[in-house]
């Protein structure tokens, strides 16, 4: 998928002299307090709906949404730290979505020789219910998008999110079409596979600042 370039790291790193914002405002907290609580509430309603209606798209997502509350809460713990440490808690948070995607593509993959029809209804319902709290996160942070690899990955997934549900929406409707669990599958696939693409911009953007931060100590000792 592709992401809106602006001047980041990693593929779109800021390269001037302007600092990109590090999170450090009361309204951001705020805002950022607000999603871990949203998708800390889905992950639980989510998860459950997911292994009561057998269906891998809803439990990827769910996994999804403890994720992000996990690296959210990391996010709001460096706030205003020193670059390394946000670029470290940026990179740290990569490689976890990395390892999430991963997961959700081989249990995916497992499911596809197991193969049982989930229960679309519930599929349906839930993946309604978590498109609206992720289009609110989304929606929330949007005027934060362009900050630091710290920011900017709270951003991301929050967007990448709300793309999710709408394929666990459709999956819905293709398992209810068709009387079979390919389309669930499938949807995990793809969303398994967004997964690993953010992962892949947030530790290139990450990496960046982390070569930003060298460059900068090792400078005046080149001078």
């Amino acid at each position: 998928m592709q992401f809106e370039g602006i001047s980041m790291a990693g593929g779109c790193c800021n390269t001037g002299a302007e600092a990109a914002f590090d999170g450090m405002s009361r309204a951001y907290k705020k805002v950022l307090w607000t999603v871990i609580a949203i998708n800390g509430a889905m992950f639980l309603v989510e998860m459950t709906a997911g292994l009561h209606a057998g269906s891998q798209a809803l439990q990827a997502d769910a996994l999804d949404f403890f994720g992000d509350t996990a690296t959210y809460a990391i996010s709001l713990m460096v706030l205003g730290q020193a670059l390394h440490l946000r670029a470290k808690a940026a990179l740290f948070k990569g490689l976890s979505l990395g390892a999430f995607g991963l997961y959700v593509l081989g249990s995916s993959l497992y499911h596809m020789i197991f193969i049982g029809q989930p229960e679309p209804l519930t599929i349906g319902v839930v993946g309604l219910l978590a498109l609206a709290a992720n289009v609110v996160s989304a929606g929330l942070l949007f005027r934060f998008r362009d900050g630091d690899a710290n920011v900017r990955s709270v951003w991301l997934c929050s967007r990448n999110d709300a793309i999710g549900n709408v394929a666990v929406i459709f999956a819905a409707g293709g398992v209810w079409l068709t009387a079979t669990a390919w389309p669930d599958l499938i949807v995990a696939v793809v969303m398994a596979l967004l997964f690993l693409n953010g992962a892949r911009q947030i530790i290139g953007q990450a990496l960046g600042e982390l070569r930003q931060v060298k460059e900068q100590r090792e400078g005046p000792k080149a001078a």
